[in-house]
């Protein structure tokens, strides 16, 4: 009677161990196909510098999984060491947020063959980038007519219509990033965009987006960061 008794207490004790539930708010896990050795970092940027959040070593199995606890939804980094080359295509770009995230992808086309799941500002940021694409695809073929235009003596008004149009394209990268940022006030991808793409931008625009920003996202990490650059730069506009 006492043995059993002592069994039923032991699967007690085992059965609480296996459901205790992680004190983690983000959940990362993934596949790297392919890949049978190597290192990855989850690396976010703070004060201008990567800041390693966590190591994964990979010796055999190509999956992994990482648990970490953020306080905002953030942009952060998968960087691979593959240990033998020094190849460029090593760190995907994703935005994290609470809850369980899923990353996949190849060792040989790392970061074209990647997914993502489980972030809408992820979702949303993938949106955005394949529109915003089309504008640097038609810039960099206004900069190779540009370049052979320029090999000719007499083709100054060539030149400069190329660069109109080249100017034209920026206005319309600024204006549809300025109207995806408005439109997605709710999410902390709206402020990031603005900040990574049109920093530069008329302060009007910046400030329509700040305004427009719901209050949680004002305040979170980007929007505060916005609302600082706006403060700075109006600064530096009223000395002129």
């Amino acid at each position: 009677m006492t043995n059993k008794i002592l069994l039923l207490f032991s699967l007690l004790i085992l059965t609480s161990c296996s459901e205790k539930k992680s004190n983690k708010n983000l959940e990362i896990t993934g596949t790297i196909k392919g890949l049978k050795k190597g290192t990855l970092y989850i690396q976010k940027i703070k004060d201008t510098s990567f800041v390693v959040l966590d190591t994964i070593v990979i010796n055999g199995d190509s999956n992994f999984k990482s648990e970490l606890n953020i306080t905002e939804p953030e942009m952060m980094y998968l960087f691979l060491d593959r240990g033998v080359s020094n190849s460029l295509d090593n760190n995907i770009v994703f935005f994290a947020e609470k809850g369980k995230l899923n990353i996949t992808t190849s060792l040989d086309f790392f970061t074209a063959d990647v997914k993502i799941t489980g972030s809408k500002n992820q979702e949303l940021y993938e949106e955005y980038k394949k529109v915003v694409s089309r504008y640097i695809n038609q810039d960099l073929e206004l900069i190779k007519e540009r370049i052979y235009a320029s090999k000719e003596k007499g083709n100054e008004k060539s030149i400069q219509t190329i660069e109109e149009k080249r100017d034209n394209i920026l206005k319309r990268k600024y204006l549809y990033t300025t109207n995806f940022a408005v439109n997605n006030k709710d999410y902390e991808v709206a402020p990031y965009v603005a900040l990574a793409e049109i920093y530069d931008i008329n302060l009007k625009y910046l400030d329509t987006i700040q305004k427009s920003l719901s209050p949680k996202v004002a305040q979170s990490k980007y929007g505060i960061k916005l609302k600082e650059l706006i403060k700075e730069r109006k600064i530096i506009e009223n000395k002129k």
